[in-house]
């Protein structure tokens, strides 16, 4: 059993101080950055729970913590996280130009003023031939993606899960994705996800739609 507490993004770093959570990474300028997901487990302590800021830590402490259910199957946790910095650095990088737009103009009054203001703000593309492109830049990056799963079918995989079979936490990286565009670009961009490798990333999010649940 769990519960989740929303943060708005200007509350974060007082949030986190207020409970002694660690900072998530240091910054360039070298001042301590405070970053969501937290994790604080009162399970062993009550008095002195665990607190955990980043999201690596995280999964490794619940692999350890609670492992009937693991998201690195054995011998897998290097490769895997190989993938997630593919998937950082390579298959997302152009899909931010289009999200964190509209990601900005979807958060209320309070957490905007966190962010930069005009001219410096996000910038939303209106519809039209630069949105189209962008967007298609967006598929050539996701079909790479595809392309390399594909090598799971023709060695016993189902052609979906990064791992062949089961699912994995690779997976529900890439299902973060995905629910990310359905939840702020559901008209437009999930619209054109759905349909991009053959519905490979629908079938993707119906295997992890169980998980989804907000509790």
């Amino acid at each position: 059993p769990y519960r989740t507490v929303w943060v708005e993004f200007n509350d974060v770093e007082r949030a986190l101080r207020s409970i002694n959570a660690p900072p998530t990474y240091t910054g360039r300028d070298g001042r301590p950055v405070y970053a969501l997901p937290i994790l604080i487990d009162p399970q062993r302590s009550p008095a002195n729970p665990v607190i955990l800021s980043n999201p690596n830590s995280i999964v490794e402490y619940l692999e350890v913590t609670y492992p009937a259910r693991p998201v690195f199957p054995e011998g897998s946790r290097a490769l895997q996280s190989i993938f997630i910095q593919y998937l950082n650095d390579v298959v997302l990088k152009p899909l931010l130009v289009l999200m964190i737009p509209l990601s900005y103009a979807r958060l209320p009054p309070q957490a905007q003023s966190y962010f930069p203001t005009p001219p410096n703000a996000p910038q939303y593309l209106a519809p039209g031939p630069q949105l189209d492109q962008a967007w298609r830049a967006v598929r050539e990056r996701f079909d790479q993606l595809s392309t390399l799963l594909d090598k799971n079918s023709g060695t016993g995989g189902d052609g979906v899960v990064a791992m062949g079979r089961d699912l994995s936490y690779a997976d529900f990286a890439i299902c973060s994705v995905l629910l990310w565009i359905e939840r702020v670009s559901p008209h437009d961009g999930w619209q054109r996800v759905r349909q991009w490798s053959g519905g490979r990333w629908v079938r993707l999010w119906d295997r992890c739609r169980q998980y989804m649940e907000v509790l």
